[in-house]
């Protein structure tokens, strides 16, 4: 099977395999200034503040095991399919915004934590970029077939889309699960649709293409 992967997302499934081998090997804190740290904070041993390259370093570091084996899964289910649709570049670029995209929200959301009195935190893992793409796949094949893990319910990819969109803005909201980012995984989904307009010239991109109203000849 993943000999069968198109190449991006082969790639990608190595990286974050490789960079949590070393996370196991050494442990976190040789890697904390890759992490996505909140603005605001001064730099220590184990908090090394925000730099620009985290925008996107975070998202190959994870937590713990079940963190990256869920996010490389539907990688490899979902992304792959989207790869195949859009090539290697578009699919690399995608993947890459969605994930700097996440990176900003929780920015935003960590920068508001702050200011009302809570902890700093860093963030990690690929999930930004796969809520992006499991948008992608939603908008791309909207009536196809797919299986949850858990449960195993099947139902259209576009109701999969909708479920995890609104869990994630539930819980969020509701502070349900503290410590996991609801708001990066939201802000990947908004900024690959965001892309995805954007590369269609649709709004707010570009100017809606109205029917051409009939002219009356006298």
């Amino acid at each position: 099977m993943f000999s069968r992967l198109p190449p991006v997302t082969k790639g990608l499934l190595i990286a974050n395999g490789l960079m949590f081998l070393l996370q196991m090997l050494f442990g976190d804190e040789p890697f904390s200034a890759l992490a996505l740290w909140p603005i605001g904070i001064d730099g220590g041993l184990f908090s090394q503040g925000f730099m620009p390259w985290q925008l996107l370093t975070y998202g190959f570091l994870h937590g713990n095991f079940v963190h990256l084996a869920f996010n490389m899964l539907t990688l490899a289910m979902f992304g792959s399919q989207v790869e195949y649709v859009w090539g290697q570049r578009r699919f690399l670029t995608f993947y890459l915004v969605c994930v700097a995209g996440a990176a900003l929200c929780q920015l935003a959301v960590g920068w508001w934590t702050l200011s009302q009195g809570g902890e700093a935190y860093p963030t990690l893992g690929a999930s930004g970029g796969i809520f992006g793409l499991l948008l992608a796949y939603g908008l791309m094949f909207p009536n196809q077939r797919v299986m949850l893990l858990f449960p195993p319910i099947p139902m259209k990819a576009r109701t999969l889309v909708i479920l995890y969109a609104a869990a994630e803005l539930l819980l969020g909201l509701n502070n349900w699960q503290p410590g996991v980012a609801h708001f990066a995984h939201l802000g990947g989904m908004l900024f690959g649709w965001l892309l995805i307009r954007y590369w269609s010239g649709k709004p707010p991109f570009g100017r809606s293409r109205r029917n051409p109203r009939m002219r009356v000849v006298r």
